[in-house]
């Protein structure tokens, strides 16, 4: 019997683009590992060429490893239709055509998803999700993404954006009437933000973990203000499409050893119905391959 072809896997992203090869079994081919800067600073060609090129460099480190398809995740919003991306930190790549980009360097299809669907791929395959049918993954980091997975089958929606749970609206925690975007209350930038707006000196996520390690009053109601409102989108989640689990990843999601407990206590406490307070919150059961895992999982259709 033929071994199974490998895949393409290519993760864009607004401050870097990876890719690599990954085999039929899951497998991340380390030797291909690619990366090249993307970044709001950089021109539309720059970032389009610099995709190609990560691209073009995982595939030439295993020149004898068979490749027969490409899974693209890419930060949102995309448009399945139109197969083109436009992140919303890369504003100067708006509708930036997939295909043109990528075209030619596989004889094989090119599937392109939301990086959140591809991270809800990845978990359902491989990862924390693994036996589910209805579950979704969230990813907390510079920004909030999400994607679901409903009867073993991801949702992508009419143009590929179902799951975008971090341009949702939260309220936050200090009783403020006025609603914010997920991502605005509960990113890493938006919490450090928060932060430093309140008299803490600090500068980076990193900087947070560690005062919240130290006890710092402002660094632990930072990193609460940002679990409760993830718990409170979780919650809207699972009472929307009756969810048995959602995976939280991401790196902010690991800016406290008790992140994710403090979102599942949020979820729990904000869910209105037994049947949502039932829905499981967990860590991410992936490393740091999840992104290009995903975008293999959507090429080989897993």
């Amino acid at each position: 019997m033929t071994e199974a072809a490998a895949v393409l896997a290519v993760d864009i992203g607004g401050t870097k683009v990876d890719a690599a090869v990954v085999t039929a079994a899951g497998e991340v081919v380390r030797a291909s590992v690619a990366r090249r800067p993307t970044g709001r600073e950089n021109s539309r060609e720059i970032i389009a060429g610099n995709i190609r090129a990560a691209a073009e460099e995982a595939l030439s480190a295993v020149p004898d490893v068979r490749v027969g398809a490409i899974g693209v995740g890419s930060a949102g919003p995309v448009d399945l239709p139109a197969r083109s991306v436009s992140p919303l930190n890369l504003p100067q790549v708006e509708g930036l055509a997939i295909d043109q980009v990528l075209g030619g360097l596989v004889d094989g299809p090119l599937t392109l998803a939301l990086d959140g669907t591809c991270i809800a791929l990845a978990e359902h395959w491989r990862g924390a999700l693994v036996g589910t049918t209805n579950a979704m993954a969230i990813v907390v980091s510079t920004g909030v993404g999400g994607g679901l997975v409903m009867d073993g089958r991801p949702v992508t929606g009419s143009t590929g954006n179902a799951g975008h749970l971090g341009q949702t609206f939260v309220r936050t925690i200090e009783g403020d009437p006025a609603a914010a975007t997920l991502e605005a209350v509960a990113a890493g930038p938006g919490s450090v933000a928060w932060a430093r707006s309140r008299g803490w000196a600090g500068e980076t996520g990193l900087d947070l973990a560690a005062s919240y390690r130290e006890g710092d009053e402002i660094a632990v109601a930072a990193v609460r203000r940002s679990a409760a409102a993830v718990g409170q989108a979780i919650a809207a989640a699972a009472t929307l499409c009756d969810l048995e689990a959602v995976a939280v990843a991401g790196g902010f999601a690991r800016v406290a050893d008790d992140y994710v407990d403090l979102v599942a206590a949020a979820a729990h406490d904000a869910a209105l119905h037994a049947y949502a307070r039932r829905c499981r919150v967990v860590p991410s059961g992936l490393d740091g391959d999840g992104p290009l895992l995903g975008a293999a999982a959507l090429a080989l259709g897993a």
